[in-house]
């Protein structure tokens, strides 16, 4: 597992993990936003009219309405991103980190209407009769006869490779992963159990296609974002006199990087900004290419109505869901301090020699070493455990944080013998060993946490349970269906029932694996969908703005008495 861990990390490193990406990314939105006069702004008041109806017509093409369509495109975005992302980009970055997933997701509101108009424009008809759109159509069908079409025609392929790919690393995979450990460490529900219940009801949902999807999303999401959102008013609540430092803490270590607290190491700045950019594409998908496949199915008779819908995903997403989970984090306090748990193999580094992180010295070599800064002896042998511990001349990181209190056992008994180590790396030769102690936490435990930090004490914690049982399952849902419209592009309509065959059983299978490998091969995913997109909607961007144009002409002649939010 360490092995395939190492290869994906040093692959995600130099694509979604690496500076240039993130750059790429919010470079493309500020572009849109100065390009197109920041029409997250501007037209925001105009996608709710949108979004309720108000300029609808009977006579629009399309499978769902603008609001199951955007309903089912915030089931995407809304899952474990938003729960488990946040978490694990504050106990990567710091709260520093919080601030780059908000501004991710404000200029992420651009992207996705760039994204959303031009699919919605160059949709299809699948041989069944269903919409089928996405990146991949304005990729097939905005360049004919131009001397890119056959360029074109070749990434179209390769972003709907990486969409069936992204469909596991981002829809599947990581969601079902989180919802097991949850409902693990809360119910003490069994992993496989788990999996296999909600497959059935995955596999049950998906064969109706995106009119049953929608139907379930436009009834589940409104609920979900509700419960959720009462649950985290309650903990902000309990903990009001330290919501003005939390926010302070997000502004002040923008410029300084995060220092060390409590169990927390550290963080720079640029770590804070790589891996907030990076959870915030995550959580809400902008510039991804996902949603406009969702919103490719809505009924409208132009494009552009529907890529102002696509404005409220990230606001709702990233700017409201996220925050609060941020502020939950933060002014509970937990996300600095260690907690007793179950260590996962790949969270683990073994040093050869032993630290003390009270002692000033060795507080800054170790977290320079966690910030990449210093490189410290790991260890590498056979170590030998003598009734459940470690010898005392080693030092064990786990998930960034000195461990105390390591006990290690098969089964429920104290383990002695020796355990073998690589470049500081656990080799694990017995599925049986476990390796508990108190170290910091990351991803949906450190979340459950902090909702236990509330009026609601030790109950909190099921409101995650819950909460990340409905926004994962939903983003499951709405994956399949990006990955079956990809599908159709790349095989045809009849590739589709083999490939939600394939889709539901590695839901299942990835409710019992290793959630670090889960979170960086979605990283992966990510990026190999995002950057064929952002190349393609970069060069329509003149395309982009005469559609828009087009769109408010048609709008002044149709609503003269309504002002045009472009004035």
């Amino acid at each position: 597992m360490h092995e395939l861990n190492d290869i994906l990390a040093t692959i995600d490193g130099y694509i979604g993990g690496a500076n240039w990406f993130v750059y790429f990314l919010l470079g493309t939105g500020l572009f849109f936003t100065l390009y197109l006069r920041f029409p997250q702004i501007r037209f925001f008041s105009h996608a709710l009219k949108i979004v309720w109806g108000k300029y609808d017509r009977h006579t629009d093409a399309g499978d769902t309405t603008h609001f199951q369509a955007l309903a089912t495109a915030l089931s995407g975005t809304v899952g474990t991103g938003n729960i488990a992302g946040v978490a694990f980009a504050i106990h990567l970055g710091g709260p520093a980190a919080l601030f780059w997933m908000l501004m991710t997701a404000f200029m992420g509101m651009t992207t996705k209407f760039v994204e959303v108009t031009l699919s919605h424009k160059y949709r299809e008809v699948d041989t069944k009769g269903q919409i089928a759109g996405g990146p991949m159509y304005y990729m097939k069908n905005a360049f004919k006869g131009t001397k890119l079409e056959t360029a074109f025609k070749w990434i179209a392929v390769i972003f709907s490779i990486a969409t069936v790919l992204s469909s596991f690393g981002t829809g599947s995979l990581p969601q079902v992963n989180s919802i097991a450990n949850s409902m693990y460490a809360s119910f003490g529900l069994d992993k496989m159990t788990t999996g296999a219940f909600l497959a059935l009801i995955l596999g049950f949902v998906i064969i109706g296609g995106i009119k049953r999807i929608a139907k379930v999303t436009e009834k589940l999401v409104p609920f979900m974002a509700a419960f959720y959102f009462l649950g985290a008013l309650l903990v902000i609540i309990y903990n009001a006199q330290n919501i003005i430092p939390a926010i302070a803490s997000i502004v002040s270590d923008l410029f300084t990087g995060t220092a060390a607290l409590g169990g927390f190491l550290g963080a720079t700045v640029s770590f804070a900004f790589n891996r907030g950019v990076n959870r915030g594409l995550f959580s809400n998908e902008a510039g991804q290419g996902s949603a406009p496949i969702a919103h490719a199915a809505a009924k409208a008779h132009e494009p552009v109505s529907e890529g102002m819908v696509a404005i409220l995903e990230p606001f709702i997403d990233t700017i409201i869901i996220c925050m609060l989970t941020g502020l939950v984090i933060l002014s509970s306090g937990v996300w600095n301090e260690k907690y007793s748990n179950d260590f996962q193999d790949a969270d683990i580094v073994v040093l050869n020699t032993k630290y003390d992180e009270k002692n000033p010295d060795d507080q800054k070599k170790l977290g320079d070493y966690i910030k990449g800064e210093e490189t410290l002896p790991v260890f590498t042998g056979e170590l030998r455990i003598d009734n459940g511990s470690i010898p005392d001349n080693v030092t064990m990181l786990h998930a960034r944080s000195v461990a105390e209190d390591v006990v290690v056992s098969r089964g429920t008994t104290p383990f002695s013998g020796t355990l073998r180590f690589k470049d500081g790396k656990f080799v694990r030769s017995d599925s049986d060993i476990k390796i508990n102690g108190r170290s910091l936490l990351h991803s949906a435990p450190l979340t459950t946490e902090a909702f236990k930090k509330s009026f609601l004490g030790d109950y909190g914690q099921y409101i995650v349970s819950i909460g990340l049982l409905l926004f994962a399952f939903s983003t499951a849902i709405s994956w399949s269906y990006y990955g079956d419209r990809a599908m159709t592009f790349l095989f045809g309509a009849r590739s589709v029932i083999y490939y939600h065959i394939i889709y539901v059983i590695g839901f299942f299978l990835a409710s019992f694996t290793d959630t670090t490998i889960i979170w960086t091969l979605s990283g992966i995913t990510i990026a190999l969908m995002t950057i064929p997109n952002l190349v393609g909607i970069i060069i329509l961007h003149k395309e982009m703005k005469s559609t828009v144009k087009d769109y408010w002409k048609m709008f002044r002649s149709e609503y003269p008495d309504e002002r045009a939010s472009n004035d």
